[in-house]
């Protein structure tokens, strides 16, 4: 039923995309008989919003592989440099934040972690919505930032990293997981949530005990919502090492050499002495650091998918 519904909204889009361009021929070719300056900026209009529902639905005939369609989970980890890299790893979250509300995503707080002065030590949460992993895939990796940290009373220039880890959420998947293997500790919340999640231990830790592989929640206000959270984190990072060291496996029996994309660096954030962001994969550059930072990061959603499919 999910494959079904689907594919019906992929046919419903391009129907809608190929009335509205018959419509705009319609009136370009009445325009070319009667002129009129308010018709011709109303044309101009549509036509680039036309352009823009094209793109978005040319992303969509990118998406090929196996769990695209699926939701995403995505964690942030700040790199070495303390308050600095913190901030830049909420930067990276807010980023997110904005591209998720702007496609009309749900966005849900796994877990976080705030700094102690500023900024998050880490952050997990989940992306809803059609096609949210095949789009956020491409942002799995070192992100880099420069800029004159606002920290430093010097004003001198600071280099920050932080990692984003994206992987599909599974439910569809039979995966095994024996409750014997697995060590389940309860908490009081670490974050906001006023007297009720700091009297009560309604925050989860699962620890899978055969591969080491943690997963927790404490935005929840019970502890069996917090739970299932956790589980289904907890089942998708299960799955992603199987499906590493399938690849592993593959790997040596052909002898071939899998390309390694975790901990490379693929994005530079560049604010100072210019601004420029540029995706070290794509070559592709944006100038307009704060149009990208506000979550318009689309360009380099369509890059990755276009240079991937090509190779």
């Amino acid at each position: 039923m999910k494959q079904l519904n689907d594919l019906k909204r992929t046919i419903f889009e391009w129907r809608k995309v190929e009335s509205k361009y018959n419509d705009l021929i319609s009136l370009s070719e009445l325009l070319k008989e009667e002129p009129d300056s308010s018709l011709e900026n109303e044309l101009s209009k549509e036509l680039s919003s036309l352009k823009n529902e094209i793109e978005n639905l040319e992303i969509q005939t990118l998406f090929s592989e196996e769990y695209d369609n699926h939701n995403a989970i995505l964690s942030i980890h700040p790199g070495a440099g303390g308050t600095e890299s913190q901030d830049w790893a909420q930067m990276l979250f807010r980023m997110y934040s904005r591209w998720a509300e702007q496609k009309g995503y749900k966005l849900e707080t796994v877990d976080l972690l705030p700094g102690e002065e500023a900024g998050l030590k880490s952050v997990t949460f989940m992306i809803s919505g059609n096609y949210a992993y095949g789009s956020l895939k491409s942002e799995k990796g070192v992100h880099r930032l420069v800029r004159i940290s606002p920290f430093d009373a010097n004003k001198r220039r600071h280099t920050s990293f932080a990692s984003v880890d994206v992987i599909p959420e599974i439910e569809d998947v039979e995966i095994e997981i024996k409750s014997d293997d697995l060590k389940i500790d309860t908490f009081r919340s670490s974050g906001p949530g006023g007297q009720h999640m700091q009297k009560t231990e309604s925050a989860i830790r699962i620890t899978h005990i055969p591969t080491g592989i943690i997963a927790q929640c404490e935005n929840e206000r019970s502890q069996f919502q917090n739970k299932v959270t956790a589980m289904k984190v907890l089942r998708a990072r299960i799955f992603e090492r199987m499906q590493e060291e399938n690849a592993d496996k593959m790997e040596k029996l052909t002898g071939q050499k899998k390309e390694i994309t975790w901990g490379s660096q693929i994005r530079s954030y560049v604010f100072q002495p210019y601004t420029i962001i540029k995706d070290h994969r794509t070559g592709i550059e944006v100038g307009n650091i704060q149009a990208v930072m506000d979550g318009e990061i689309d360009v380099f959603i369509r890059g990755y998918l276009h240079d991937k499919f090509e190779k």
